[in-house]
């Protein structure tokens, strides 16, 4: 097996959760040990900021210099643990560190508000290595508004700012996702997310599950499936149990579940992981607590008729073609 996991929290664990630790000796869900027994080729660590940490602290100005440490952060543990793990910005990077028996480390921002309405702020998060934006969390921001349970919060979509980054960030060649965004965001995002020469950039809902298995704002109705499909864009399966049922237990039998439906509706190129791990806390039941626990939901599926080359567009060659066309 050979993994590719579009989002973890693991940074923000580490640095303001936990404040200790490091990626070999962690009270975390990831750990390079762990990653080595999954197999894991490729981890997006999200640099994720939340907003009410600092009301008293500049906002999101003060969210934007946090996001930077964040970014420090990884890079140095990347040279700490050199011989296990590497930083990567391109599918280059990823088949080099693959080859040298490296696990890939791409870093991601979690919470668009952090451009506080700034441009020059993407060049920025560029060249320090972010690949992917998730442009909003569970607040409304400069760029629009998130998945709510309000009908009309829904409804709202990008605002001008959000509008003119998305077009900025495929044009940079940073991949937009989907994951927290309205409805009406989702649909802005797959209307403005394109180049100068018409070509679109890359959009995924990094990690969110199937809002036909489980009635949450957070999760993706059958026509996002499709028009994401349609879009070339793939979605990562959301480990945690608010998303995956109504009793909030993270069952593997449920991810596997949400995953058949996503192919059902989505096609087998569809699909990926995005777990989630040290991104959320208070699961009663959480079968897969851990990313060396991978292999169960690799059986799980493989019991339920996905085909071993299924399992391998879905543990990792579906991003690889996303990454691919950065």
């Amino acid at each position: 097996m050979r993994l590719i996991d579009m989002h973890c929290d693991t940074i923000w664990k580490l640095m303001d959760l936990d404040q200790s630790g490091d990626l070999v000796e962690n009270d975390c869900s990831i750990s390079i040990p762990g990653m080595k027994t999954a197999g894991t080729i490729a981890q997006f660590f999200a640099c994720f900021t939340y907003i009410e940490d600092y009301k008293e602290k500049d906002g999101y100005e003060g969210a934007w210099s946090h996001c930077m440490e964040m970014i420090a952060f990884l890079e140095k543990q990347a040279q700490m643990f050199h011989g296990d793990i590497a930083m990567a910005r391109s599918y280059k990077d990823l088949k080099k560190n693959e080859a040298e028996g490296k696990i890939s480390a791409f870093l991601t921002v979690e919470e668009g508000g952090v451009l506080n309405g700034q441009m020059d702020r993407l060049e920025e998060l560029y060249e320090r290595g972010i690949r992917l934006i998730t442009p909003m969390w569970n607040y409304e921001n400069c760029l629009g508004y998130p998945n709510s349970k309000g009908a009309s919060v829904m409804a709202k979509g990008l605002k001008p700012f959000g509008i003119e980054a998305v077009e900025r960030m495929a044009e940079l060649g940073i991949i937009t996702d989907v994951s927290h965004a309205s409805d009406g965001t989702f649909a802005d995002i797959l209307a403005h997310t394109k180049k100068a020469d018409g070509t679109r950039g890359m959009v995924v809902a990094s990690h969110s599950n199937c809002r036909t298995l489980c009635d949450h704002p957070r999760n993706l109705t059958d026509d996002m499936i499709h028009s994401l499909a349609e879009a070339g864009g793939i979605a990562g399966l959301n480990f945690y149990g608010s998303f995956l049922n109504e009793n909030g237990m993270s069952r593997v039998h449920d991810m596997a579940e949400h995953i058949l439906h996503m192919i059902k509706v989505g096609g087998s190129e569809f699909p990926a992981i995005g777990t989630d791990f040290d991104g959320f806390d208070g699961v009663e039941i959480l079968e897969i607590s851990k990313v060396e626990e991978m292999e169960k939901l690799w059986e799980a599926l493989k019991k339920k008729g996905v085909t071993e080359r299924q399992l391998d567009k879905i543990w990792h060659e579906n991003v690889e073609r996303v990454l691919s066309k950065m």
